[in-house]
């Protein structure tokens, strides 16, 4: 395992949000929009603006956000998840089950835009958990 990081939802919010947190900590802050990725033409255009993702990294902290609500909807509780790094995807497909065992799957793990994986889910004692392999960084 790599890391373990924050991950965050907003309401819409999040450019406003990561930008006050790069106020109060300092650090590099990077923003792609829905229009800037590569799903963004497939997609309504008053979306374009929303966050897919948004670092800030500073002094050892790394935050991560997004404006993509999940499917049962925002609310307080589910806009928090840790984002494992994996070094494999033997070692994503073996925390995943291993997290999710009488836990709650939202996204079995699928093969992503870029060569990397992606699954998410909710533990047994209701942690969000997003794991993440890039195959292009850490091979196949």
């Amino acid at each position: 395992m790599n890391r373990i990081k924050s991950y965050l939802t907003f309401n819409g919010n999040c450019r406003e949000a990561m930008i006050f947190y790069r106020g109060c900590l300092g650090g590099e802050l990077h923003f792609l929009t829905l229009a800037e990725s590569a799903a963004g033409m497939q997609l309504p255009e008053y979306m374009g603006s929303y966050i897919l993702q948004a670092s800030l990294r500073a002094s050892g902290i790394e935050i991560i956000a997004t404006d993509i609500v999940p499917e049962e909807g925002w609310h307080c509780g589910n806009n928090i998840a840790l984002l494992m790094e994996c070094q494999s995807l033997n070692e994503l497909l073996t925390v995943y089950r291993r997290l999710g065992k009488e836990g709650i799957s939202y996204q079995r793990v699928v093969p992503a835009a870029g060569g990397n994986y992606i699954g998410t889910l909710k533990d047994k004692f209701g942690i969000r958990w997003m794991l993440h392999f890039d195959a292009q960084i850490n091979g196949r």
